[in-house]
């Protein structure tokens, strides 16, 4: 029999939050994330997506075992839709049917006729089933499943909605000869390309989301970042930040385009197994600030409708990309992932290739019709 529970205290929490940790055991390509970060994303007091949205977590369990997960959201500002997400299990379809029909019928509860997922918790967090490259570990806020998850989700009735790629930059082979005539070539007069101040750190990251709020608002299953966005984001990132690896295009003195590196968190975690105690802080912060990490991802980029129409506007991708390439070659990172980027977003798809070759990674997000 399995047993289908709402999390309700500190120690299900806990269980909840470690259990990929026991369901991905044998992979070696999966990492185990901080489970004080987990911790604060699934918290109302610190993650202001629970401002506008109602979560619930769901357990399964065989007698006093955990052996699944997922998690149902119903954001307030979508309508008839909700999403699934945190979804792991062991290989069982009756759990996977367990947990599915829980957060289904919850969802349904609350007018909810159509689910998408996963989401974990929302489009702007990590998002998407893996479905190929299980070969390599995950960047930085990038999921990491079990081969099989991706055929236990289509069983419980749901089809494949979007896929997202994500493509890898060799930081350190040569660059094509038309990208270093594209780097080489002096910017307008009218155009600056400067790193973060960290003076206006705040003023600078609203600019950025101003920028990505316009620069994305077309794109399938769009959710602008709010203020409380912003805030959240300013104090989550800035450990991770730096300066040069934040660049912003200004055109005649107006922020129009930005891109964003960070170093990949994976790559210093993972021998940590998600804990930081007693020693694991001191060596998370020597292989951030003193070693660093070879490997970073760039996971926020975007270029104002309004600029990207103008010859100019058209190359500040490949410029920026190119100048994060170059500050990050300074301090050992040599590889850069971008993602993610949706499979119909034409313009970043050409980009993406151009620069990386084909994607290297997949993800699925998947949908389904719920019956009254």
């Amino acid at each position: 029999m399995i047993d289908i529970r709402p999390v309700s205290t500190k120690r299900e929490l806990d269980a909840f939050i470690a259990l990929p940790n026991r369901i991905q055991k044998g992979d070696p390509n999966y990492v185990a994330p901080l489970k004080m970060e987990r911790h604060e994303a699934l918290s109302p007091k610190h993650n202001p997506f629970f401002n506008h949205a109602e979560v619930r977590f769901l357990a399964a369990f065989r007698g006093a075992e955990m052996v699944g997960r997922i998690s149902a959201q119903a954001d307030r500002r979508l309508g008839d839709l909700g999403h699934f997400g945190l979804l792991s299990a062991q290989n069982d379809p009756a759990i996977f049917a367990a947990l599915f029909k829980a957060a289904e019928d919850w969802l349904r509860e609350r007018g909810r006729t159509r689910v998408l997922g996963p989401f974990d918790l929302n489009v702007n967090e990590e998002i998407g089933t893996l479905v190929e490259g299980f070969d390599t570990p995950p960047m930085l806020l990038m999921p990491h499943n079990p081969p099989w998850q991706g055929a236990r989700i289509e069983e419980q009735g749901f089809a494949k909605a979007k896929d997202v790629l994500a493509f890898l930059f060799d930081n350190v082979a040569p660059k094509p000869g038309w990208s270093e005539r594209i780097e080489k070539r002096p910017l307008p007069k009218n155009v600056v390309l400067r790193q973060l101040d960290w003076k206006r750190y705040e003023e600078d990251l609203a600019s950025v989301v101003s920028i990505f709020n316009d620069a994305w608002a077309d794109n399938w299953n769009f959710m602008p970042l709010g203020r409380d966005d912003l805030d959240a984001m300013a104090k989550s990132m800035k450990p991770l930040i730096r300066k040069e690896f934040v660049q912003i295009a200004e055109l005649k003195g107006e922020p129009v385009a930005f891109g964003i590196c960070l170093p990949n968190l994976n790559e210093a975690i993972r021998d940590l197994g998600g804990d930081l105690l007693p020693l694991g802080w001191a060596k998370l912060l020597w292989r951030l600030k003193v070693k660093g990490t070879k490997t970073a991802r760039i996971p926020l980029m975007g270029v104002k409708k309004s600029a990207s129409r103008s010859p100019i506007g058209a190359l500040l991708p490949m410029i920026i990309m190119n100048r994060l390439g170059r500050e990050g070659m300074k301090v050992g990172v040599e590889a850069i992932e971008m993602s993610w980027i949706l499979e119909d977003n034409h313009g970043m798809m050409h980009f993406g290739e151009t620069m990386a070759g084909a994607p290297y990674k997949r993800y699925r997000i998947y949908e389904k019709t719920l019956a009254a």
